[in-house]
């Protein structure tokens, strides 16, 4: 598969319906307006092609680049790569999408640190989401680092930039989710925040509130653990004996 061939198949597949709705969610043009359902789909059927992420990259198209995103090798992912790509980011569902990529590198919490602290609003919020899928990984031994951005998160966010806001509730909601130990710290910085303002434009999204949003999970949370452990130890159910065979005589 070539780029040029893939655009062609973004570009029959995109709606003028999908380009209105991804418009009011910032994307920019150019944009074909493909579902994420069918951009799925062809990232399943070319499976990992780091040339080919890096050329669609390159197209400037909102739908090839979070293609690309679907289809780049993480371990292949380096500085500069990244960093290049960061520069380019212009709307919260691409910065979206890139960041949950840079999630997969090895290189996820160097540049959680690099981009946190950004001015630029989809940098902050890129850094921040990478902070978020750090603490919902399966990472340990994380505590002392979180717990350093818990207090980040509480002196800032109310000053931070829209969609860095948002970023920093959704890091302060895995944060709280980590572990036990850190959610009482967790939900303390949620409840002195207070209510977090983002401004979702024209769209039915909004930003939850932290607190409630972790005592709700952590107790989905506590009540699978429960149920599994309940299955565990339950007796295994005795197996039904078989019918005798009748022979004739």
């Amino acid at each position: 598969m070539t780029a040029q061939g893939i655009l062609k198949e973004l570009k029959s597949i995109g709606t003028e319906q999908n380009r209105k709705v991804y418009a009011r969610h910032g994307a920019q043009e150019p944009m074909f307006g493909v579902s994420f359902a069918n951009l799925s789909a062809l990232a399943k059927k070319i499976k990992k092609d780091h040339v080919l992420a890096r050329e669609l990259w390159a197209s400037g198209n909102h739908d090839a680049r979070i293609l690309a995103t679907m289809i780049a090798d993480p371990q292949q992912a380096d500085d500069k790569l990244l960093d290049t790509w960061a520069t380019h980011l212009n709307s919260y569902v691409v910065t979206d999408a890139f960041s949950k990529f840079v999630a997969q590198t090895p290189l996820a919490r160097r540049k959680a640190d690099q981009w946190k602290d950004s001015d630029s609003d989809f940098l902050g919020q890129a850094g921040w989401i990478l902070v978020g899928c750090l603490a919902a990984g399966d990472g340990s031994g994380l505590d002392d680092y979180f717990r350093g951005c818990l207090k980040t998160i509480e002196t800032q966010i109310h000053g931070r930039k829209n969609r860095t806001r948002h970023a920093m509730n959704m890091a302060l909601i895995s944060i709280g989710l980590y572990n036990d130990s850190l959610r009482p710290a967790a939900l303390a910085a949620a409840g002195r925040i207070g209510t977090v303002h983002v401004d979702h434009g024209q769209t039915g999204c909004r930003t939850p509130d932290a607190a409630e949003y972790i005592k709700r999970a952590a107790s989905r949370q506590a009540g699978s653990v429960a149920a599994r452990k309940s299955e565990s130890r339950a007796p295994a159910k005795p197996s039904k004996p078989k019918a005798a065979v009748r022979t004739r005589r």
